[in-house]
């Protein structure tokens, strides 16, 4: 990874996720005065003095607990620990130094790895309160008073990240990186997969629906091409997000699909297709993401020699409103195909980016009207003068023609499918701009 990672850790509700908010300028971490909200390791990009920074909000350490989600949470922050350069370990003055600020920071000295100690919620301006100078008792250096809320003494903690972090560390920009968004209903199996993707456990994996609440990006290299994958909250129907950390869930997969380059939307295969894919598909529609869509859990799925055929008919008509995204059969558990989905986000992630000459695109539509007249309306007949490609991400085509209102939609579709036989375009939806000769 070009830029240096900067841990965030320490205990539960010590405000790490405010701090982590308030470095990187925009509210990518759940904040809640509910402990434990944050689960899994949030990326975020970060810049002080002209240097570029990889922050790491993790979810709070509890050094002794029996919870199976704590105790992930647990593993999730040490290996944060584990990949930082450096790590701010955030404490709060209003709890003073506890048993638990005790053990974390016992744990961030065996790690060997440069620390930055930051005491928060001093909201306060002026002379330090005394408890602010029982933190010297945790033997991890000077402690930099913060205030996450409001700012306050986040430079300084900065000038303190930077110092610890070596000249060398500090390389160029990132190159093209496909983002990749997987997303689809609860306990599909979208952490299995990216954990079987990153060789690790990336994100935390449980029975229980609603596990993972972020979006947790995860960065791959295979074959020369980079990959993001960003995994998301599963999107359930309105009516059962009655959580407000879940309803924050929802907004934050749908930040995903907005900034992902492909939507992978995963399907349960046992459970089979439900109104809610259809739903979360229609979220990567809407924004003109490249899709391709992903049958889960194929291992668990009792078959016969036609059982994958019929499955991918029924599934052609459910979807019926992205006939061109591909649909591929995969076991996370298992691995089973999941090298191929790495061939098919690169083709229809070219296929979303693809760009055809005007000159190309009015031999077509003079073919396509040649063999189907433009429609007519009371004796007048639509006429479409040229088409030329206004953008990528999805493929836009502006027509211009004489009347807006007779290209109907049937004709648009028409034109649409004649494109495709003669590009493919596989993959990625295609969208038309209708323009009346003169319109600006």
């Amino acid at each position: 990874m070009a830029k240096p990672v900067v841990a965030v850790v320490g205990r539960p509700n010590v405000g790490k996720s405010t701090l982590f908010n308030k470095i990187i300028g925009k509210r990518l971490s759940i904040v809640d005065d509910t402990p434990g909200v944050t689960r899994d390791r949030i990326y975020g990009d970060a810049e002080w003095l002209g240097r570029k920074l990889m922050l790491v909000d993790t979810g709070g350490i509890e050094p002794k607990t029996d919870d199976i989600i704590l105790s992930s949470m647990r593993a999730q922050a040490q290996l944060a620990i584990d990949t930082a350069s450096v790590i701010i370990f955030v404490t709060d003055i209003k709890s003073g130094v506890t048993a638990a600020d005790e053990d974390v920071a016992a744990m961030l000295r065996r790690s060997g790895k440069p620390i930055v100690l930051c005491v928060n919620k001093c909201d306060k301006i002026g002379e330090m309160p005394a408890e602010f100078y029982e933190f010297y008792n945790l033997g991890i250096g000077d402690p930099i008073a913060v205030s996450s809320v409001h700012g306050t003494g986040t430079g300084d903690l900065l000038d303190a990240v930077i110092e610890n972090i070596p000249i060398e560390e500090f390389e160029g920009e990132e190159e093209d990186i496909i983002n990749v968004a997987v997303i689809g209903k609860p306990n599909a199996g979208k952490s299995s997969l990216i954990n079987n993707i990153a060789g690790e456990e990336r994100s935390i994996v449980s029975n229980i629906a609603g596990t993972t609440r972020d979006a947790i990006d995860t960065r791959i290299d295979r074959e020369g091409v980079k990959y993001n994958f960003i995994d998301t909250a599963g999107l359930r129907r309105k009516s059962k997000v009655e959580d407000k950390i879940e309803k924050y869930s929802v907004l934050r997969a749908k930040m995903a699909v907005e900034r992902a380059d492909v939507c992978v939307i995963m399907i349960d295969g046992v459970d089979g297709f439900t109104e809610q894919d259809s739903k979360v598909a229609g979220l990567a529609l809407d924004e003109g993401k490249a899709c391709i869509i992903v049958v889960n859990k194929w291992d668990a799925v009792e078959k016969d020699g036609t059982t994958m055929d019929s499955y991918r008919k029924n599934l052609m008509k459910d979807f019926s409103f992205m006939p061109y995204a591909p649909i591929l059969f995969i076991s996370a558990k298992t691995g089973q195909r999941v090298e191929r989905l790495f061939e098919l986000i690169k083709y229809v992630y070219e296929q979303n980016t693809m760009r055809i000459s005007t000159g190309m695109l009015n031999d077509i539509l003079a073919d396509a009207t040649a063999r189907v007249q433009p429609p007519t309306d009371k004796g007048k007949r639509l006429k479409i003068y040229y088409m030329t490609q206004a953008s990528t991400k999805p493929p836009t085509f502006v027509c211009f023609c004489n009347r807006a209102d007779l290209f109907h939609f049937s004709y648009q579709r028409y034109l649409e499918n004649q494109i495709r036989s003669t590009f493919g375009l596989e993959g990625t939806p295609v969208r038309f701009v209708i323009r009346e000769r003169g319109d600006k």
